[in-house]
């Protein structure tokens, strides 16, 4: 009897042995070698319903994107041959096509006339630039029939990028020793003659445009140039002329809005970055600039003419061994307004003259300029911690404002600037200036007028 139960017993622990097994093998199938390799084999996606729009647009990646290489269609990219026409091409194609790419590439160098790449085009399109662009070399090399104005222009361009690791190179040494450029003429002076140079990229009537990563160096004339355009993204760019290099403005904008100008370095012979009439909404932030001619807002109201400029920021940047800082121009003659402008936490390092405000601006070829009733209004201009060093030829801070038409609403923040030769400390100069002195500044801007002015003529203050 005890031996019958004991073989009972066994016989129900066999059994139980075998319906766990049995039970563990049908629950750890994901862990058998061939489901895994069937788990990494993606389901086809569902169909889209009928007319449903492509939200992807090829933004999130460039792996479909369609690639429109300048050597498929006849560049030889050896510097001297004419590749103009396969750019041309190129173009045309890739305009016509969602998130092309018109791919110039490493290892080329390509020479290319004056040209206009016009749009619109189909959204997405992206100009990459992994070689050298050049243009024909010098004045000489120009053809006559062409316009001495502009090498490369973006017409009616909305939603492109600019972008890769290129260079370009705007082989601008022979236009800089033209007679008609500063102190090139006879004896040093400058010739009065016609003295048109090539703007190196300039963009026109365009929008959504994004401009990164590239160097580009020696541009005839400006480096940049922005009209009328919005929406403007640029960072991360190199920047390189000669400090003498005439008119070789790094970046540029007129009539344009909505402007970032973020993370790049740019040494030349004019303004790092220059902003004229007809800006409003722009950020310039961690810039690095010099030697050049510092950042500047304008010159305005040449000629008599009207100049709006509202809602301008400079921050988190140096300016070093340059003959200006931060500079506000306007000529004599002018009307408009400039307004809600802040310059903020720079720092100058050997600069001539870190803050100017300059409402007697004359660049007429060594000609006085006449003074005149009229002058650009300006108004609301902050200055907070600008701290660094100066060039002892010129006062650290000049403020020479309109005899009829005052600056008004200057404010000034934790504003120390040292001597950067020698232990003296030279005055600020102040013309017609008002506003408000937040904190004690080095030097002190004991000229700077309190309060407000009395009276402002209406009939020459345009509030735009």
């Amino acid at each position: 009897m005890d031996f019958t139960k004991i073989l009972f017993l066994i016989f129900h622990f066999i059994l139980l042995s075998f319906v766990c097994s049995v039970h563990g093998r049908l629950y750890d199938y994901p862990n058998v070698p061939r489901f895994r390799a069937l788990s990494q084999i993606s389901l086809p996606p569902s169909p889209a319903p009928e007319g449903a729009p492509n939200t992807d647009n090829g933004k999130n990646s460039n792996d479909s994107a369609a690639i429109f290489n300048v050597l498929s269609y006849g560049a030889v990219g050896d510097g001297v041959t004419d590749d103009t026409q396969a750019f041309k091409m190129a173009w045309d194609a890739a305009c016509q096509i969602d998130s092309a790419i018109v791919l110039v590439p490493y290892h080329y160098s390509f020479m290319i006339q004056s040209t206009i790449f016009t749009g619109p085009c189909k959204s997405g399109l992206v100009f990459q630039i992994e070689g050298t662009i050049m243009p024909p070399d010098g004045p000489d090399s120009w053809p006559k029939s062409v316009s001495k104005r502009q090498w490369l222009v973006f017409y009616r361009i909305d939603g492109m990028s600019m972008q890769g690791g290129g260079l370009i190179d705007g082989k601008g040494e022979k236009w800089w020793n033209l007679p008609c450029k500063p102190h090139k003429g006879i004896n040093g002076t400058t010739a009065s003659v016609p003295c048109d140079s090539p703007v190196a990229l300039r963009f026109f009537m365009s929008s959504n445009l994004t401009v990164q990563g590239l160097k580009i160096k020696n541009s005839p004339f400006f480096h940049f140039r922005f009209d009328s355009c919005h929406d403007v993204h640029i960072d991360s760019l190199y920047i390189k002329s000669p400090s003498l290099s005439p008119n070789t403005d790094g970046i540029h904008i007129e009539n344009t809005n909505d402007v970032t100008i973020h993370n790049s370095i740019i040494y030349n012979g004019d303004d790092c970055i220059s902003i004229g009439a007809g800006c409003f909404n722009v950020d310039i932030r961690n810039m690095t600039c010099g030697p050049s001619h510092g950042i500047s807002i304008g010159s305005l109201g040449i000629r008599n003419s009207r100049a709006c400029v509202s809602n301008i920021t400079v921050s988190d940047s140096t300016i070093k061994h340059s003959d200006n800082g931060v500079r506000i121009k306007t000529w004599q003659g002018g009307f408009g307004t400039v307004s809600k402008v802040t310059f903020n936490n720079i720092r100058m390092e050997n600069v001539r003259n870190p803050i100017i405000l300059d409402q007697y601006y004359c660049n007429n070829n060594n000609k006085s300029c006449a003074n005149q009733t009229s002058a650009v209004y300006i108004s609301d201009v902050i200055y907070s911690n600008i701290k660094g060093t100066y060039d002892v030829r010129s006062p650290p801070m000049r403020l020479a404002c309109s005899d009829s038409v005052p600056c008004t609403n200057l404010t000034f923040v934790d504003v120390e600037l040292y001597p950067a030769q020698g232990q003296k400390i030279i005055e600020p100069y102040c013309w017609n200036a008002y506003g408000d002195l937040r904190s004690l500044t080095i030097p002190p801007v004991f000229c700077l007028l309190e309060g407000k002015p009395q009276s402002l003529p209406s009939n020459d203050v345009d509030q735009c």
